[in-house]
C-alpha cells in the first residue's frame, strides 16, 4: 500500500472544487443566519453560549480518541482560564483542565499567525499534567508511527505516517502551506477547500506521538475562525463523533492518494452539518436562559440545583434522564424529601415523566 507522503508530488492536492458549490451555498445561509442570532444576544448569553460549544468540543474531541472525561471538570476549567469564576474552581480529572484550556487558547489565537511553536504550545497544554508523553515536542525514534486497529498480533494496518526524522521538516512546510494559502472573508469556497486540506495534511504529517486527532481539529477550528475573521460559534468534533467511523474511513481513503475530492466533499459536508448543529445549540441555550428566568423563583435550593446540573449537559440532555436515586446523589438529601421534590416538580410544569413505578424518569420540560 502506498500512503499519499510516499507520492512524488506529495502535499501537491489535486481536486475538483465544483463538488462543494452547493454546500457553498447552504453553508453561507446557515452561517449568516448564525451570526444574526448570536448578535442579538445579550452580552452574558453569548458567553454562556460560546462556553457550552467550547465545553461540547473538548469532550467530543476527546471521546473521539476514547478519552471520556466529566463535564463538570471541563467546563470549570474553561471557566477558570477565562476568569469568570469568582474563585478558582477544583478539577478532579487534570487532564480535563488540559483539554479546557487547549479549546480556551484556540479561540483566543485564531488570529494569530500558525506557527510550529503555537501548535507545540497547544500540544503541551494539553498533555501537560501527562507523565507518559513528551508534551510540546514532535515524535522521535525508529519504529513507525502506524494507525492500527484489531486485537493484539492481529492488527490492521490502516495509515503508516512519515518516519519521525522527516517530521520537522514536513511541519515546516506545512506551516509554510498553510500561511501562503490566503482566504478573503468573503470566500467561502476556498475557507472551506483550506480547512479540509489543512486537517488532512496535519493528520497525514502525524507529528506527535498522541494527540494529533485533538490538534488536528482544533487546526481545523483555527482555519475556519481565520478565515472568516471572527471566532465561529461550533463545534467540529460534535459532528464527527457522532458517526467518527464514516470519518476515519474518509481519511484512511484520502491519505493513501493525491486526488482529494472525495475528502474535500465529505468534509465540507461535514463542516455544513456542524452549522446546523450550532444553530440547534444556540437556540437551545437561549432557552435554557430564559426557563431559568422563568422556574428560579419556584424552586428551592434543592431543586436549583438538580435543574442547572440538567441544563448543564447541553442540548443532548441529562444522560439516563433524572431519576429518584440520581436527585438524592445530587442534593444528598434522603428518599422521601427526593420523591417530594420531583413531584413539586411535576406539578409546576418543570419535569414531565417518564414511565412509572421504580422505572420512573424525568425531563426538563422546555
Amino acid at each position: 500500500m502506498k500512503y499519499n507522503w510516499q507520492y512524488k508530488n506529495w502535499a501537491k492536492f489535486e481536486y475538483d472544487s465544483s463538488v462543494i458549490d452547493q454546500i457553498v451555498i447552504k453553508f453561507a445561509l446557515e452561517i449568516g443566519e448564525l451570526k444574526g442570532i448570536i448578535d442579538t444576544l445579550p452580552e452574558d448569553i453569548k458567553q454562556e453560549t460560546i462556553i457550552q460549544f467550547m465545553i461540547d468540543e473538548a469532550i467530543k474531541t476527546s471521546e473521539i480518541e476514547g478519552e471520556f472525561y466529566s463535564r463538570q471538570d471541563v467546563m470549570s476549567s474553561i471557566k477558570n482560564k477565562i476568569g469568570i469564576h469568582s474563585s478558582i474552581s477544583h478539577i478532579k480529572d487534570k487532564n480535563a483542565r488540559g483539554i479546557g484550556e487547549l479549546m480556551v487558547d484556540v479561540l483566543n489565537n485564531f488570529k494569530n499567525e500558525l506557527t510550529e511553536d503555537l501548535v507545540k504550545e497547544w500540544h503541551k497544554i494539553l498533555f501537560e499534567n501527562s507523565t507518559s508523553i513528551n508534551a510540546g515536542n514532535y515524535r522521535i525514534g525508529e519504529e513507525p508511527m502506524v494507525i492500527v486497529s484489531g486485537a493484539y498480533g492481529r492488527e490492521k494496518i490502516h495509515y503508516e505516517a512519515p518516519p519521525s526524522t522527516d517530521v520537522p521538516n514536513e511541519m515546516q512546510k506545512f506551516v509554510n502551506w498553510y500561511n501562503e494559502f490566503k482566504v478573503e472573508s468573503i470566500d467561502i469556497k476556498n475557507s472551506l477547500i483550506k480547512t479540509s486540506i489543512a486537517h488532512l495534511y496535519f493528520e497525514s504529517i502525524h507529528p506527535f506521538e498522541d494527540g494529533n486527532g485533538r490538534i488536528g481539529r482544533a487546526i481545523a477550528e483555527k482555519c475556519l475562525s481565520e478565515s472568516f475573521n471572527r471566532p465561529l460559534i461550533m463545534s467540529l468534533s460534535s459532528t464527527i463523533e457522532k458517526d467518527k467511523k464514516n470519518y476515519y474511513e474518509a481519511l484512511k481513503d484520502a491519505q493513501q492518494t493525491l486526488e482529494i475530492t472525495d475528502w474535500i466533499l465529505y468534509f465540507s459536508n461535514t463542516i455544513l452539518e456542524v452549522q446546523i448543529q450550532a444553530k440547534k445549540i444556540t437556540n437551545f441555550t437561549l432557552n435554557k436562559t430564559k426557563f431559568l428566568d422563568q422556574t428560579k423563583p419556584l424552586l428551592n435550593e434543592r431543586q436549583l440545583k438538580v435543574v442547572i446540573k440538567m441544563l448543564n449537559q447541553g442540548a443532548e440532555g441529562f444522560e439516563g434522564e433524572m431519576s429518584a436515586k440520581k436527585y438524592i446523589s445530587i442534593t444528598k438529601t434522603s428518599k422521601a424529601t427526593a420523591t417530594r421534590d420531583l413531584q413539586d416538580l411535576v406539578e409546576k410544569n418543570i419535569l414531565t415523566t417518564e414511565g412509572a413505578g421504580r422505572s420512573v424518569r424525568y425531563e426538563l420540560n422546555m
